[in-house]
């Protein structure tokens, strides 16, 4: 859920914070220096400091997730019978979106790299799923498959190491535009943000449904449940973490965040029922 882990930058938190020079960009007076130079974010207060050591908790934790389930494939052999498409589908259409929408908000260098990672071990998942589908439904083994299987991983990295400098060098393109034209792009971004955590949502449902005709989970790593639970966890907290430092509208802040705060609270519960069937 890259967009909902990253809700962008809140200039309500820490505007106070930036002075302009005469010459250059802003300087932060009292932030600290590791998180300016990371993220671009002046933070020089205790509660905003706990909201981006959580929210890099969550990174991390998202980040990590989908790592136990690919080993798993690859040990078992036969994940086309323990993983439902429909989950890897609509968690390809989620962090899509989520792309997506990072972009048209010019969210920070940083979540654009992280989002393109969702999206390749996504691929990841999605090729193990078809490559053993075919593998096993076949009578005979197919050295071609196996190439080129390998071959669309190896086109696949190339084409997202590149991606992310190529996005963020056009991303000012969106800075020069018109106000108006702006507005337009930043409500598409944020109604893609919406999207993600739609499709994040409907992405457990197809994976609770084909555990419970198997009734079993065998051949699903349980700490890729685990963690993306975590992940939404400490997501969550590190949203609510900020609210005391807020110099703005704490209400405004929230509905700013709601979309994303209701799909990470609702695939939290979604993964506690997947996790522990999986138990």
């Amino acid at each position: 859920m890259a967009t909902a882990r990253f809700p962008g930058k809140s200039v309500d938190v820490s505007a106070a914070n930036w002075t302009a020079p005469a010459l250059g960009r802003p300087v932060c007076v009292n932030g600290t220096p590791w998180i300016l130079y990371l993220l671009e974010e002046c933070v020089d207060n205790v509660w905003e400091y706990c909201s981006v050591l959580i929210g890099l908790v969550s990174m991390f934790c998202f980040l990590l997730s989908t790592l136990p389930q690919v080993y798993e494939a690859y040990r078992n052999g036969k994940v086309e019978e323990a993983m439902s498409f429909g989950f890897l589908f609509f968690l390809f259409s989620g962090d899509l979106t989520s792309f997506a929408g990072c972009y048209l908000t010019s969210q920070l260098p940083i979540q654009v790299v992280t989002v393109v990672f969702y999206i390749f071990t996504d691929l990841i998942l999605i090729s193990q799923f078809l490559y053993y589908k075919i593998k096993n439904s076949s009578s005979r083994k197919s050295p071609v498959l196996k190439w080129l299987c390998f071959m669309w991983c190896g086109a696949a990295t190339l084409v997202l190491l590149a991606l992310p400098k190529l996005i963020i060098d056009n991303s000012s393109t969106l800075d020069t535009q018109s106000p108006t034209t702006s507005k337009s792009v930043e409500i598409t971004g944020y109604i893609c943000g919406y999207l993600a955590s739609v499709f994040y949502l409907c992405s457990r449902f197809p994976q609770l449904y084909k555990n419970f005709q198997r009734q079993s989970t065998k051949g699903t790593s349980y700490l890729l449940f685990a963690l993306a639970m975590m992940g939404n966890g400490t997501y969550g907290l590190s949203v609510i973490v900020v609210l005391p430092a807020l110099k703005g509208s704490k209400r405004t802040f929230i509905i700013k965040h709601l979309a994303w705060l209701i799909g990470s609270l609702g695939v939290l519960i979604l993964d506690f029922f997947v996790s522990f069937n999986s138990v």
